[in-house]
């Protein structure tokens, strides 16, 4: 007696409730992502923003006065070569800009300079903020 064997496999039906049920959990979890890098993003400028502004206020004690290339809006050489920074700090919600610019505004003003500015000293009340994405001036 011979045993026929049976070929068993999924039918359309089933594997079109996997892919939809895949791309239910798809659409839930992606969004989740975004939101973390852009989180994670603010969090590394915000940590940036606070350790550049404790050098210059070490360096404004030491120094007496704040770096006249920061306060100028130009670059950071002064900072550098006077050993408080490595290097141009990175500003990550732009693209990581290392630029600086030099004003007047306050936070939430839409005078954050061009696309390769990623900071803004404040002229007025001598303190560095962060541009964001959008060109405002974020205080954190």
């Amino acid at each position: 007696m011979r045993h026929r064997s049976t070929n068993r496999a999924f039918t359309l039906i089933e594997i079109l409730i996997v892919v939809v049920i895949l791309g239910i959990l798809a659409a839930i979890v992606i969004p989740q992502f975004t939101s973390a890098s852009d989180d994670a993003q603010n969090s590394s400028v915000q940590s940036q923003l606070q350790t550049v502004r404790g050098q210059i206020e070490l360096y404004n004690v030491q120094q007496n006065g704040y770096p006249a290339t920061v306060v100028a809006g130009t670059d950071w050489s002064d900072m550098i070569d006077n050993n408080y920074l490595m290097g141009d700090p990175r500003n990550a919600m732009r693209d990581n800009a290392t630029g600086i610019v030099a004003g007047a505004g306050v936070p939430g003003d839409a005078s954050g300079g061009a696309a390769g500015d990623g900071w803004y000293w404040n002229t007025a009340d001598n303190i560095l903020y962060a541009i964001a994405a959008d060109g405002s001036i974020m205080d954190f």
